[in-house]
């Protein structure tokens, strides 16, 4: 690559940036990317490339787009300002079909510095006026000859090449600051050993470390740069996909108390008197679970299903499993509305067979246990008793279930020998950390994810890679489609008035509806930021409209977070009341609070108002509160967003669509790879530059196949001591928390 070995100034990769750039420039960096060292520079990679030998389109430039162009002066011209000292300078540049204006105020000799037939780079913001795209204050980088200055001749060497690489960048520094400072480091670094062994590299035709490395930032063709995309893709996929193995690894190394014995048969007794009958999708994720509930070290497995698909149930057998196995079991859910909610859904489900001490109980009944952060103290001390084990005339728990507060060190079980964690990517890093903290006996707790959110295969080898995976994919017998609708406020007046017709109708037939507000109301948000919030529907006002105005006749229920504990208790309870029942809800208005694990399977009709506000994932979500029993259910996606703008086209995917897998996929394209691995949390750049988790499969599954081919042989990675290096970093560094998705 010519550069010199013997060079006094070499950089090695991890060496700190202002050796190389110098201070000023590597503080921007830092403050603007959070790149560090010289491996992070030379890892934030060109966006696209422009071909010196061709213009750029400026026929598909857009009003808003941030743009870098290469284009050519065609005239320029300074026209003093009416109001104000200065010119108005307007510059005209053209890709030889059509034109674009650069427009600048200041000193007339700036448009002496546009000769005509020049060309460029100019970098900016488009926009129009008078019908006109045009760039207001562009930054520029011309490219001229004969150049005599440093700064000048170093600026010219990013036209060298004919492939002109085009950078993330921002206000404070421009693409081609950063083209230079990559320069710069590209030619001062020492010579690079490559981290991937000759045996993965060679028979998959990757270019070498060290050229890829020049090659992704300086490339003598297209086809040279998409080698280098391609090679450093692989390393991004294979590096995670070696932290997951070891962590895999290493979870298999811990020890657990193995939970196949059967003293107390309540599972037996389950399973002869529950109503619901497996599918054989649950029939074969239970065995999953069983097999590993049987081994002497801890399961640690993610159970994941479409919203409706029976994980509870699945769930509540292999909490019955340990149980017989003489262990407890803990149940963990985000919030303190879902924990209840479970609580009252176990007890059903279990009948006699949950109210263990209780004259109506079973022989062999289990404890049920509910601790939450909002109880006394005098509750809680009750509760925390019968975890360690009763006392005389109480019953122990054998089935705890709560929020994070069972996460506390002063919650001490008698026995645990489950922990299963509902919605896991809810839970925060010191929370999800907690979860896996040694027993007394210095045992590990078995330990099953669940997520109603179906995760792409991609995603589940990368964010979930360190767990084994059980997929319920299919529904129990007899539930009914969910019908849904996108309805836009202002275009469809009628089909308003007919929606809030048919809650009356439903709710008449004995059903319960819900509807949902993105925001709680009285300058309260929901989450979303309130500033841009009071255009869109509240909880307070829209609770106010139905009870006024569109179904005044209906008994009209509030929930959101803000509500004490107890009234949200007693919101729940009278919602899932039988419609004849005295105090019983027709309607619950509600924030996204009610988004995963309400059961309510009277609930046949859902409202979301202003839905173009809601992910994919989280319509999806909502819109599996309904639909949960016998009867046909509907659900409404209320919008006042454009016709032909991106959120209602997001609406209408939703609406033509059941299949959360396929939303999943969809709602992964629409949104950034850290969010997806949850590298936002950490506070660090991503370590996931170019891989995309929605398209490279292959790449994904090429890199699991050859981590294994390594680590079988080397699991410490002894003989690869710059791969042990890497992996070490990124796992000492907060960036690692990405592999634990949340």
């Amino acid at each position: 690559m010519g550069r010199l070995r013997e060079n006094p100034d070499a950089v090695n990769l991890d060496d700190a940036l202002g050796a190389v750039v110098g201070g000023k420039t590597a503080k921007v960096l830092m403050e603007s990317f959070g790149i560090h060292t010289v491996r992070d520079l030379l890892s934030h990679y060109p966006r696209r490339y422009l071909n010196r030998g061709e213009m750029s389109d400026l026929g598909s430039l857009v009003a808003g787009e941030h743009v870098t162009v290469f284009a050519e002066v065609v005239s320029a011209s300074a026209v003093p300002m009416r109001q104000r000292k200065g010119h108005r300078i307007e510059v005209v540049v053209t890709d030889g079909t059509g034109f674009l204006s650069l427009v600048f105020f200041g000193p007339k000799w700036i448009a002496d510095q546009f000769k005509s037939g020049a060309r460029g780079l100019f970098d900016g913001t488009v926009s129009v006026f008078n019908r006109t795209r045009q760039l207001t204050h562009p930054t520029r980088l011309m490219l001229a000859e004969g150049v005599d200055d440093a700064d000048s001749q170093a600026q010219a060497k990013i036209f060298k090449y004919r492939m002109v690489p085009i950078y993330p960048a921002t206000a404070r520094i421009s693409v081609w600051r950063i083209a230079q400072s990559v320069g710069l480091a590209l030619d001062a670094l020492s010579e690079v050993d490559d981290p991937l062994p000759e045996n993965i590299r060679v028979p998959r035709d990757l270019m070498d470390y060290e050229q890829a490395l020049d090659w992704i930032h300086r490339p003598p063709s297209e086809a040279d740069a998409l080698r280098a995309r391609q090679r450093l893709k692989f390393d991004e996929a294979f590096i995670l996909q070696l932290v997951l193995a070891q962590r895999r690894a290493q979870w298999r190394s811990l020890t657990a108390t193995p939970r196949a014995g059967t003293t107390r048969g309540v599972l037996t007794d389950f399973d002869a008197v529950s109503p619901f009958a497996l599918t054989a999708a649950q029939e074969r994720v239970g065995s999953e679970i069983s097999a590993d509930l049987a081994a002497a070290h801890p399961m640690h497995r993610l159970l994941q299903g479409d919203v409706g698909s029976g994980k509870t149930l699945v769930a509540l057998r292999a909490m019955l499993a340990v149980i017989e196995g003489g262990g407890q079991a803990a149940l963990i859910a985000p919030t303190e509305v879902l924990a209840q909610q479970h609580a009252a859904t176990l007890t059903a489900l279990l009948g006699s067979l949950g109210r263990a001490g209780m004259l109506d109980g079973s022989h062999n009944a289990v404890g049920i246990e509910l601790l939450t952060g909002s109880m006394s103290a005098a509750q809680r001390r009750d509760v925390l008793e019968r975890i360690r084990g009763g006392s005389a005339g109480t019953a122990p728990a054998d089935i705890v279930i709560g929020t994070h507060a069972l996460l506390e060190p002063t919650v001490v079980f008698r026995e645990l020998g489950l922990v299963v964690v509902d919605e896991q990517h809810r839970f925060g890093v010191e929370q999800r950390a907690a979860l896996n903290r040694p027993l007394a006996d210095g045992t590990r707790p078995h330990l099953l994810v669940m997520t109603a959110t179906p995760i792409p295969r991609t995603v589940a080898m990368t964010s979930f890679g360190d767990l084994s995976v059980s997929v319920i994919d299919e529904l129990p017998h007899g539930r009914q489609p969910i019908s849904t609708h996108v309805i836009a406020e202002s275009e469809q007046p009628r089909h308003v008035r007919r929606a809030w017709q048919r809650v009356h109708e439903e709710v008449t037939a004995g059903n319960k509806a819900y509807v949902v507000c993105p925001r709680i109301g009285d300058g309260i948000s929901a989450g979303a930021e309130e500033a841009a919030e009071s255009e869109l529907a509240s909880v307070v006002e829209m609770s106010g409209q139905i009870i006024d105005f569109l179904l005044p006749d209906l008994r009209i229920g509030v929930l959101h977070g803000r509500l004490p504990a107890d009234e949200k208790r007693d919101v729940m309870r009278r919602f899932a009341l039988d419609s004849t029942a005295t105090d019983a809800l027709d309607v619950l208005v509600s924030t996204t609070v009610i988004e995963v694990g309400v059961d309510v399977p009277a609930a046949t009709v859902m409202i979301i108002m202003d839905a173009d506000r809601f992910g994919v994932s989280q319509l999806h979500q909502l819109r599996g509160r309904v639909g949960r029993g016998s009867a046909p259910s509907l659900c409404l996606m209320f919008t006042k967003a454009p016709a032909d703008s991106p959120s209602r086209e997001r609406l209408s995917a939703v609406a033509a669509t059941t299949d959360g897998f396929e939303l999943a996929l969809l709602d992964l394209r629409n949104r950034r790879e850290g969010d997806v691995l949850g590298v936002s949390q950490s506070g660090h750049r991503s370590s996931l530059r170019l891989l995309e988790v929605a398209d490279d499969e292959d790449v994904i599954v090429d890199a699991r196949q050859a981590v294994d081919e390594v680590v079988h042989t080397d699991p410490d990675l002894t003989s690869h001591p710059i791969l042990r290096h890497i992996v070490d970093d990124l796992r000492r560094d907060e960036r690692a928390d990405f592999l634990h998705k949340g």
